[in-house]
């Protein structure tokens, strides 16, 4: 089954930028779509974008909207997420997940990585 393991998580303060990546085990994350949630301390998982398998699409939670990119290279395979314009609310752990569609829901999902911090502080 497919691994995936997140990476380049830290710390940021508001305003700046990082960029997060997900590494996944073997070819076939090519074949799926690919997703980044995001849990903070005492809330629900959030979704925060989705990229469709052949990366022609993607589509974005409303708080990210506009400051956050998904991008995905299907011969390292690797997935990215570049945060720009960082705030606080930002703070959460993030997770990537791949599933069979680009969909919001995170029961959508199949296979999920461990994920990693990013803190905004200043």
């Amino acid at each position: 089954q497919l691994r995936l393991v997140e990476s380049g998580g830290g710390l940021v303060q508001p305003g700046g930028s990082l960029k997060l990546s997900c590494q996944a085990s073997d070819g076939s994350f090519s074949t799926y779509a690919m997703a980044w949630f995001r849990q903070a301390p005492g809330k629900e998982r959030e979704f925060v974008g989705t990229i469709w398998a052949t990366a022609k699409a993607t589509y974005y939670a409303e708080p990210v909207r506009n400051r956050f990119t998904i991008s995905r290279d299907n011969v390292k395979n690797t997935l990215y997420l570049q945060m720009n314009s960082v705030i606080v609310e930002d703070t959460a752990v993030y997770y990537c997940a791949a599933g069979s569609q680009a969909v919001v829901e995170a029961t959508g999902y199949d296979i999920w990585g461990r994920g990693t911090q990013v803190t905004v502080s200043s």
